[in-house]
């Protein structure tokens, strides 16, 4: 697991995730050309939108999961 540390609306966080799971969010941060913290802020708005139904950790996990399987599928 890597740790990384952001603040997210004025607060301190951090999220665990596997080093795979991190390449997947660098390379859609380089590919977006946008910072890795708007980009975080932007999965967080998403999983806050219908309520929080699960963590900022495991909404990561899920949104990797989709991209990879949306790039295979030849969607992106």
């Amino acid at each position: 697991m890597k740790k990384r540390s952001i603040s997210l609306y004025g607060h301190q966080t951090s999220v665990a995730l596997e080093p795979e799971f991190w390449a997947v969010i660098d390379a859609a941060v380089e590919r977006d050309g946008g910072s890795f913290a708007s980009f975080i802020r932007a999965r967080d708005d998403e999983r806050m939108a219908g309520g929080p139904t699960r963590n900022l950790a495991s909404h990561l996990r899920v949104w990797c999961l989709e991209r990879v399987a949306a790039q295979q599928a030849g969607k992106d």
